[in-house]
């Protein structure tokens, strides 16, 4: 409540609980211009239950409700969906409205050619979003930890890598989908390989057909980023989700803030639109000092990646349309 006064340059008053006769006292109580928070929400477990007695207590001194928080629009909460089925109307703020503007707005109306770039350790947490975003996009980067299973599915000795060997053969099929329906899909020719996982650890840069036994990759190496920039040099949407290697360890960040100074590059230099969908990509845009440079950048981690899939968020559906 002290910081929002900040922003807001006037007093905030934070109310001692999220429901109840006080802080309805304190609504009432309050002019107009005023602003209150409330306790954190989910003090009550009936909050993520969505339990319809709290959501009607929850919503009881007010008259509508704006959302704005795209974080949290993929759960279906009291605080989210269910207060919205008391208070009308229910509208989501300048945020919530940008971020689907982008979001969703890329994915079903971005201009072509549009590119993806998918990273992280796996391909199991990734996979959904991946086939969705194959459907969409004309060129796809691969990146992370993620890339070895698909070195495996291609025949590669990956070392000591991360590999999800029960997802070798969905990456193939992957690869076997983008074939069929004409997209490209680019993996790291070299990779910047460590004796151990450690920030200290030897390191050196092989080619992706040549990782050493022994050896585990952990980020993708020069050459791969030169490709990269060579095959997003027409796009005109480009969505990132997910790193390219573990750029926490300063010997492993290259792959990642290089494919951050590509599109940082692409939005000043030819006016793409250059998308960071949440989580480890904000972080990696933040530390690089480039986020400035991006069209947007997302406020979401889980609501991010579950609009990339194609899915609908309860947060969202649960508002009027107008």
């Amino acid at each position: 409540a002290e910081r929002l006064g900040e922003l807001l340059g006037q007093e905030v008053k934070l109310c001692p609980d999220s429901i109840g006769d006080e802080v309805k006292a304190m609504v009432d109580a309050a002019k107009e211009g005023d602003v209150l928070m409330l306790e954190n929400t989910r003090f009550y477990k009936e909050e993520e239950k969505n339990d319809p007695a709290h959501v009607e207590k929850l919503a009881a001194p007010f008259d509508l409700f704006v959302n704005d928080a795209f974080g949290t629009a993929h759960r279906a909460h009291a605080s989210t969906e269910g207060v919205t089925k008391f208070l009308q109307p229910s509208v989501s703020g300048y945020l919530l409205a940008k971020e689907l503007e982008y979001l969703d707005g890329a994915i079903q109306n971005g201009e072509k050619p549009m590119a993806a770039i998918v990273g992280g350790s796996k391909v199991s947490s990734k996979i959904t979003v991946l086939n969705a975003l194959l459907d969409k996009c004309d060129k796809i980067i691969i990146g992370g930890g993620m890339v070895f299973t698909f070195l495996k599915a291609k025949g590669l000795s990956v070392g000591t890598s991360l590999v999800e060997d029960d997802y070798v053969e969905t990456a193939k099929e992957v690869m076997e989908k983008a074939d069929k329906l004409g997209k490209q899909i680019l993996l790291p020719s070299d990779i910047i390989v460590a004796d151990k996982f450690d920030a200290e650890a030897e390191t050196q840069i092989v080619k992706a057909d040549a990782i050493p036994d022994g050896w585990m990759g952990l980020d993708n190496g020069p050459d791969s980023t030169a490709e990269q920039k060579e095959f997003l040099s027409d796009c005109k949407t480009v969505i990132m989700n997910g790193p390219m290697g573990v750029f926490e360890f300063k010997a492993f960040e290259k792959g990642t803030f290089g494919i951050v100074d590509i599109l940082a590059d692409l939005t000043k230099e030819k006016g793409a639109v250059t998308i960071i969908g949440g989580g480890d990509s904000v972080a990696a845009c933040e530390k690089s000092g480039r986020a400035g440079d991006m069209s947007h950048i997302s406020t979401g981690g889980g609501a991010s990646l579950e609009l990339l899939e194609g899915k609908v968020l309860p947060g969202v559906a649960a508002l009027n349309d107008k």
